[in-house]
Parts: structure tokens; C-alpha cells; sequence
């Protein structure tokens, strides 16, 4: 029983180190989340360099949570390290897709690959808000960049036919994805239209000034 005693102990040792790190962790994954979302509204506010802050401090608590967990697999793959490090990949992306800058990969973002490809989902869902914004401003050839991308996005993602145990869940944010993908064309083909006839009215009202005045 002596020797009993002893690995017991050796048990309750590891679950305390266990159960910390998993406290740490969980705390960093809310932290993480965090800095992304607000760096995501600087970015669609065009505060750039609030953004490149949110986006600095994410990138250095998201090594920090990979790091505290390498000695264990089982809570990194838990679904709250997961969605933490999925947010982080939507806010790398969706601001490079704003600023018109590349996007990063997963080596470099050293995450896995599942991880990165549902962030990328989720963030090319996120420009419909960009786009839309483009629509108010009457900018309608960047919104319309900003759809081909998205559609660009959509039509790779939707060739990885895999077990959704491999994707993390990859099909659903596919199918969400098209379905955004699909409300903003519609949006944009509205939007398209009604400048046509704003900008043929104008014509119209000018041809009419025109011939009243001779």
C-alpha cells in the first residue's frame, strides 16, 4: 500500500499541474478572443493602428497559450484552445483581406491546419460587413473586389471534402459561407442597379435643363 500511497501522489501532483495549466489556458483563450474581435472592428473602422496593436498582442498571448499547453495535447485540442485559435486566424485574415495585403499561412502563423481553414471561413464571412459598408459609400468596384474574394475563398474551401473529424467542423462554416456569399451578391446586384438609375436619372435631369434653357 506504501508504494500505492506514493503513486497516488505522483497522480494528484500531475492533476494539479494539469488543472492549472487548463486555468491558464482557458483564461488566455478568453484574452485571445478578446484582442481579436476588437482588432477585427479597428480594422473595419480603418483604425489601422489600433488594429496592428490588437493584432500584436493576439499573436503573442495566441504563442503563449501554444506554448503553456505543449506538454498537453488533450487541452490544446480542446474546444476552447480551438475557438480561441480559430478567432486569431479570422482576425489575421480578415484584416490582410481590408488592407489588401497577403494572406499569412498556416506555418506561419504556426497553426494547425483546421484550425486555419475555419478561421479563413469565418473571416471571409466577415467581409460581408466590409462589404456592405463599401455599398453605403457608394463604392461599389471595391465591394465588388471584396465579393470575388470572398467567392475566391468559397470556391477553394469547398473542394476539401473531408471528415468533419479531420476539418473541425469545416463543412458548416462552408455552408454558412455560401450563404453569406450568396446575401451579399444580391445585395451588391441592388446596389449596382440603383447607381445605374441614379446615374440615369442625373443624365435625364440634365438633358431636361439643357433643352429648357435654349
Amino acid at each position: 500500500m506504501n508504494q500505492l500511497d506514493v503513486t497516488i501522489e505522483h497522480i494528484r501532483a500531475e492533476f494539479e499541474r494539469k488543472t492549472a495549466a487548463r486555468d491558464t489556458a482557458y483564461n488566455r483563450s478568453r484574452g485571445l478572443t478578446r484582442s481579436c474581435a476588437n482588432a477585427i472592428s479597428a480594422a473595419h473602422r480603418a483604425n489601422w493602428d489600433r488594429a496592428e496593436l490588437l493584432l500584436v498582442e493576439a499573436r503573442t498571448t495566441a504563442g503563449e497559450l501554444m506554448a503553456d499547453l505543449s506538454d498537453y495535447p488533450d487541452l490544446y485540442y480542446a474546444g476552447y484552445t480551438q475557438d480561441a485559435i480559430k478567432e486569431w486566424v479570422e482576425a489575421e485574415c480578415t484584416c490582410a483581406l481590408i488592407a489588401r495585403e497577403p494572406l499569412k499561412t498556416p506555418s506561419e502563423l504556426e497553426v494547425e491546419e483546421a484550425a486555419y481553414l475555419n478561421g479563413l471561413a469565418e473571416a471571409a464571412s466577415e467581409m460581408r460587413r466590409h462589404a456592405l459598408d463599401l455599398m453605403r459609400e457608394d463604392n461599389l468596384d471595391r465591394a465588388d473586389e471584396i465579393l470575388q474574394a470572398m467567392d475566391e475563398i468559397y470556391g477553394l474551401l469547398r473542394t476539401l471534402d473531408f471528415p468533419e473529424a479531420i476539418t473541425g467542423g469545416l463543412r458548416r462554416r462552408i455552408d454558412s459561407l455560401r450563404g453569406v456569399l450568396e446575401r451579399t451578391r444580391g445585395d451588391l446586384t441592388m446596389a449596382v442597379r440603383q447607381q445605374r438609375l441614379r446615374h440615369a436619372l442625373r443624365e435625364f435631369g440634365q438633358r431636361l435643363e439643357t433643352y429648357s434653357q435654349k
